[in-house]
C-alpha cells in the first residue's frame, strides 16, 4: 500500500484550494487536494510540506489531521491522509498540475475528483451544510 498525503487549504474567504492533475500523469484531468507520496521513513506532515514546496513552490504549515481514506484502484492501493494546512509563503508555480482554483466547499461537487479524494469532498460539503444551519 502506498501512503499519500493531501492538504486541505482554505483562504481567508473560506475557499478551498483544488488542483487539476496534469495531462500525461496518472488520473490526468481529475481534480485533487494537492499533496504527494510519503517517502520511506518520512513523517506524513513533513512529506506534505515537502510535496507542496516541490510541486507548487508553497511553504505551508500543517495545522491538524483531517481524515484518512484507503482506496483500491485495482492495480494499486493507496492510503490517503488529509491534513488541514495554511500557506505561509510562496509564489505559486505549478509543476504537476495544469490548473488550480479556490472554490467554496459547496462548489466541490461541481468538479470530478480523483476517486481517493471523493470521501474528503463529501465530508467538506457535509461540514459546510452543518455550519450554515441556524
Amino acid at each position: 500500500m502506498i501512503e499519500v498525503v493531501a492538504a486541505i487549504i482554505k483562504n481567508q474567504e473560506e475557499e478551498i484550494l483544488i488542483a487539476k492533475r496534469k495531462e500525461g500523469k496518472v488520473l490526468a484531468g481529475f481534480w485533487e487536494f494537492p499533496g504527494g507520496k510519503v517517502e520511506e521513513g518520512e513523517e506524513p506532515e513533513i512529506s506534505l510540506q515537502r510535496e507542496l514546496l516541490e510541486e507548487m513552490n508553497l511553504q505551508i504549515q500543517v495545522e491538524a489531521y483531517y481524515a484518512t481514506n484507503i482506496h483500491d484502484y485495482g492495480n494499486i492501493k493507496i492510503k490517503l491522509i488529509a491534513y488541514l494546512a495554511k500557506i505561509l509563503m510562496g509564489d505559486m508555480q505549478l509543476k504537476d498540475h495544469d490548473e488550480v482554483l479556490w472554490i467554496k466547499p459547496q462548489e466541490l461537487q461541481n468538479y470530478v475528483f480523483a476517486p481517493a479524494d471523493v470521501p474528503f469532498v463529501k465530508q467538506l460539503i457535509e461540514e459546510t451544510n452543518i455550519d450554515v444551519r441556524p
